[in-house]
């Protein structure tokens, strides 16, 4: 039998402090009546000063090795995807081992914004099936609130903080990560972007977006990966029980379900209540769904993100 990388449990976390649309047109010229008409989203969760990506991914991590019933020290591999680390080094990764108090384990960040925790689920699912880990930790975490800039309406009202994280482990059952697709498009940088960075600024800078032309790659690309994963594990649309994609925006999320003639009422939405959590977003709607009962052990579902860069990517699960 073929090893396999399965899910064991699943966790998340949010910052203390939740901000409605309302709170937020208080000091930004915006609307509620603005935000949801264009985004669907209704609030987001906004880190405080004590509260960062590593400390949030920790928190997560706890969550998912409850829910697994897995010691941290039956953790080898700990793969955390972020875009806005604690540092510019070491990763954040480390500080979340040595956090759970692991003396010793492969630990590490991957930076693909959005599409990390899909990136991350493929460097894990791929390193227990070659055997170099049994029990790994996968870990979106951001603070995106940190890199906003907070004058630009377009962007800042979009985006929130927050973390989701899986216990992944190795399993000679019919189960687990069936496939995983992942692809990148340098051309495209200027659509979606940071304006500052360690070797360019000397800052951490700010996050710039053409919003329109990003949705339009979004839908296209979304489609394309989702039926490409789903035929590299010998499945169809048909076949999908929960899909949990990227929390971008809702009409993304729409337009992705009927391109694919998939039932909206199998797609998980959690962007009203978190916005967009970049790598956390996947992660955690999938612990909301996973929780509140609607996913369970044998279901098939579909992760699929796509963020600047441009990445994306997708992952078909028999959960």
């Amino acid at each position: 039998m073929m090893r396999r990388a399965a899910i064991l449990g699943t966790g998340s976390a949010l910052p203390a402090r939740r901000v409605s649309n309302a709170e937020l047109a208080q000091t930004v010229d915006t609307s509620d009546e603005w935000i949801v008409e264009r985004t669907g989203i209704r609030f987001r969760h906004i880190a405080g000063p004590d509260e960062t990506t590593a400390t949030l991914a920790t928190a997560a991590a706890q969550q998912a090795l409850a829910a697994a019933g897995v010691e941290a020290s039956a953790i080898d591999l700990i793969v955390l995807a972020t875009a806005t680390p604690d540092q510019t080094f070491p990763s954040s990764a480390t500080k979340v081992q040595a956090a759970l108090g692991i003396d010793d384990c492969i630990a590490f960040d991957v930076q693909a914004v959005c599409s990390g925790f899909l990136y991350a689920v493929s460097v894990a699912e791929s390193m227990i099936r070659a055997g170099s880990a049994n029990h790994a930790l996968v870990i979106g975490s951001e603070t995106f609130s940190r890199i906003l800039d907070w004058e630009d309406r377009n962007t800042c009202v979009l985006f929130g903080d927050g973390a989701g994280a899986i216990v992944l482990g190795a399993t000679e059952e019919d189960r687990g990560i069936l496939s995983t697709k992942l692809h990148a498009d340098g051309r495209h940088n200027e659509l979606l972007y940071v304006d500052g960075g360690p070797s360019t600024t000397g800052t951490v800078g700010k996050l710039r977006m053409k919003g329109r032309e990003v949705f339009r790659h979004a839908v296209v690309n979304l489609a394309n990966v989702l039926g490409e994963s789903l035929g590299a594990a010998g499945l169809e649309p048909g076949d999908i029980d929960w899909l949990v994609p990227h929390q971008a925006n809702a009409r993304i999320l729409d337009a992705t379900a009927r391109k694919l003639d998939l039932d909206p009422a199998k797609v998980v939405v959690t962007v009203d209540q978190h916005a967009n959590t970049s790598a956390a977003s996947v992660p955690l709607a999938l612990d909301l769904a996973v929780r509140d009962g609607r996913i369970k052990r044998g279901d098939i579902v579909v992760l699929e993100a796509m963020g600047g860069g441009f990445t994306w990517g997708a992952a078909v699960v028999r959960y």
